[in-house]
């Protein structure tokens, strides 16, 4: 294939990587083809680590996060310091052909960085990520609705997606002034605050032994060097579940779940509606105003129990 002036040779196409589904390599490397130009924008500028199945879904799969020597030196890079010594070299998706390659490779969940390149330790994106207790999808739901509406009383946007495997991710843009430990300790106390307004329903019990069926608001992610399944990428699940950005009255359809978009259903999708994603940059927010709210409310809340 030749993308953008860039040649790429796919090799083994006929390989089957969803065996139920009859989905092949090949279908894999059209379907990357095909989604850049909507796919792009959220990977643009972060760093990558590479998802890696080699044998499709019924083999080994592996992270890997140091680019490969043998990658063509066309292929963007980053090297990003490491918090406990030492460095990596990142790939940076740019361009259609990065993630057509990257697609030959095996690697179709990608993961990406919730920072930007020239911004390493300052993240633009805070994630919530919504798993639910066994199967109840309605849960997860609940809680991303709830957690939407919280983040309104604090005047910050939110965006939802399905990650493709288990659940949803909620997702707020931000402006980039603060450091990950502050994004942090912001989204731990707002996920206390609205486990606290439904305790029966909601928890921030890290062990799962204590969660009583509850769903667990995880805030793990916003730290430095984590990253999560980028927007569009393929899970390795059977039948080639896609993490699809959801528009809010999605989440209220019953018919919506974690792995209702495929690599066989996207583009019926994206041919009727637009990425509901698109104004997300735009959807920028400072904390400063958030945290003055958020503030307020954890002291009134403490003041009546």
């Amino acid at each position: 294939m030749k993308i953008g002036g860039h040649k790429i040779d796919t090799s083994h196409e006929d390989k089957i990587f969803f065996p139920k589904a009859k989905i092949t390599k090949g279908d894999v490397i059209d379907y990357f083809w095909r989604v850049a130009k909507v796919m792009l924008p959220h990977v643009r500028g972060r760093p990558l680590a590479m998802r890696r199945h080699p044998d499709g879904i019924e083999g080994e799969g592996f992270f890997q996060k140091e680019v490969p020597d043998y990658f063509p030196r066309w292929i963007k890079r980053i090297t990003t310091p490491r918090k406990e010594g030492g460095k990596v070299d990142n790939v940076v998706c740019d361009n259609a052909a990065t993630l057509v390659y990257l697609a030959n490779q095996a690697c179709f969940t990608p993961h990406v960085w919730l920072s930007r390149r020239d911004k390493l330790d300052c993240p633009d994106q805070l994630i919530f990520d919504l798993d639910p207790p066994g199967t109840k999808f309605a849960l997860v739901r609940f809680a991303a609705k709830a957690l939407r509406d919280f983040l309104d009383e604090l005047g910050l946007c939110a965006f939802v997606k399905t990650t493709g495997s288990r659940g949803l991710h909620v997702i707020v843009a931000l402006d980039r002034k603060q450091d990950f430990d502050t994004a942090r300790e912001f989204a731990q106390d707002v996920a206390r605050v609205l486990a606290n307004r439904h305790p029966k329903r909601l928890t921030v019990e890290p062990r799962k032994n204590k969660r009583r069926g509850r769903l667990y608001l995880d805030t793990a992610r916003n730290s430095y060097a984590q990253h999560a399944v980028a927007p569009y990428a393929v899970r390795a699940i059977e039948g080639a579940p896609i993490a699809t950005p959801l528009s809010w009255e999605e989440v209220n359809d019953s018919k919506v779940d974690a792995q209702r978009f495929t690599v066989k259903n996207i583009f019926q999708r994206l041919s009727r509606k637009s990425d509901p994603w698109k104004n997300l940059r735009r959807s920028m927010r400072s904390f400063k105003t958030a945290r003055r709210r958020l503030d307020g409310i954890i002291k009134k809340e403490q003041e009546k129990r």
